[in-house]
C-alpha cells in the first residue's frame, strides 16, 4: 500500500469517527476511536508512539505522537477551535525526529473536522 492510500484509509476513518462521536470530546477519546478504525481497517496502527530526539548521537528528548501509522504515517490529533502554527510545527519537528516524510494533523474540534498534510 503506498503513502497516498494509507493516508486516504486515515482520513476516511477520521471523518467517521467525526460523524459518529461529534464535537466536543477530548482528544483521547477521538485517538482511541480513531485507533479502533484504523486497527478495523486492518492498517497497522501505534498509539501514544515513541519519537527520541537525538543530537550528536546523544537523546536530548522525546516526544509522543498519537498515532503511528503503517510504519509510515504520524497522525497528531487535536480538539480546539482551530488548529494553529504552532500544532503545525510540532507535527514537522515530529517527522524531523522520525525521519519521516508524511505527518496528519487531524482537528476534531467544533464546528467541523480538519485534516492537514504536513510534509518534511
Amino acid at each position: 500500500m503506498n503513502i497516498n492510500e494509507i493516508t486516504q484509509k486515515i482520513i476516511g476513518a477520521a471523518y467517521t469517527v467525526a460523524n459518529a462521536l461529534g464535537s466536543g470530546f477530548l482528544e483521547k477519546v477521538y485517538e482511541n476511536a480513531l485507533f479502533f478504525e484504523l486497527k478495523n481497517l486492518g492498517l497497522e496502527v501505534e498509539q501514544q508512539y515513541p519519537l527520541p530526539v537525538m543530537y550528536k548521537g546523544f537523546c536530548v528528548g522525546d516526544y509522543v505522537a498519537d498515532l503511528y501509522v503503517e510504519s509510515s504515517v504520524i497522525v497528531e490529533l487535536k480538539s480546539t477551535k482551530a488548529t494553529e502554527n504552532i500544532h503545525r510545527a510540532q507535527v514537522l519537528n515530529y517527522l524531523r525526529a522520525s525521519n519521516k516524510k508524511i505527518g496528519l494533523l487531524i482537528n476534531f474540534g467544533a464546528p467541523k473536522i480538519t485534516v492537514e498534510r504536513i510534509v518534511n
